[in-house]
């Protein structure tokens, strides 16, 4: 339009210098050391990501070893799919179904590992308020979404965990083939006696959190989008904080690292990685 404010350069500039400064609640912080909700104990200067995805909202970051990763499902209807990466070699990712196999349980829960497929542990599970995660059904799909919702393209207001996982897997130059079976935070999936998947979907209470620590350098890539099994109708997903920050590495006494047999092994070929 002739008479709109951006019809020209002069105006389009004049607009968006006029937004500096402007907050919504799914963006990120730039610098994440400007957060005004710091985890507990954590020095503003600590801190290397806070964001605030919102439905159809999809991250991604390098952090390195030893760094806490935080996330939060604000209002109780979060779904957050997963990737995760070795980010020195990306063809190492996590593997789901060895991370379920080698520590003999489905429950991802406070103690639990995220390993990769060379047997590494990428993340571990210092704290989880929820314990309704899923680690069987992986991420929706434009054809899903389609089916349920009407629409499910990656641009539409109803977009798939996949494609968002691809996008956020593109800005570390990879492609299809690297988005991996994901874990998804925040909703419970169990199988019955007769084989059928049963998911939990809420709401739950406001405010549980999920505190990883970063084994490896790893790339995280993070979808909050509908569950594939989400019964109801209507898109329904609210806003998860992702919160990282500096931290120590696991130390030899570890109680998370010397757990179990199997964990001690994963850890001893982290070990084995940072001093070849």
């Amino acid at each position: 339009m002739k008479d709109s404010a951006t019809a020209d350069p002069r105006g389009a500039r004049q607009q968006a210098r006029a937004m500096a400064g402007a907050r919504v609640e799914a963006m990120p912080t730039v610098p994440a050391s400007a957060s005004t909700d710091l985890p507990g104990g954590v020095a503003a200067e600590s801190m290397l990501w806070e964001e605030t995805l919102g439905a159809g909202g999809y991250a991604c970051k390098e952090i390195g070893r030893g760094a806490r990763l935080r996330l939060t499902d604000l209002h109780g209807d979060a779904c957050v799919s997963m990737l995760v990466f070795n980010a020195e070699r990306p063809s190492e990712r996590l593997n789901v179904a060895d991370t379920l196999k080698v520590q003999w349980s489905a429950h991802l829960q406070a103690g639990r590992l995220l390993l990769s497929d060379m047997g590494r542990v990428l993340l571990s599970i210092l704290e989880d308020q929820a314990q309704t995660h899923d680690a069987f059904c992986g991420p929706s799909s434009e054809r899903a979404n389609a089916r349920k919702y009407g629409s499910g393209a990656n641009w539409s207001d109803k977009p798939s965990a996949r494609d968002r996982l691809l996008l956020g897997a593109a800005k570390f130059g990879l492609g299809a083939r690297d988005v991996h079976p994901c874990i998804n935070w925040f909703k419970a999936v169990h199988i019955a006696p007769d084989g059928t998947t049963m998911l939990q979907a809420g709401p739950f209470a406001p405010g549980r959190a999920l505190t990883l620590r970063a084994e490896m350098n790893v790339i995280i890539v993070l979808a909050n989008c509908p569950h594939v099994l989400d019964p109801r109708p209507d898109y329904r997903v609210t806003p998860v904080r992702v919160s990282a920050w500096r931290g120590a590495i696991a130390s030899p006494e570890d109680a998370v690292r010397n757990a179990t047999p199997e964990a001690s092994r994963a850890y001893l070929n982290v070990d084995e990685y940072f001093h070849r």
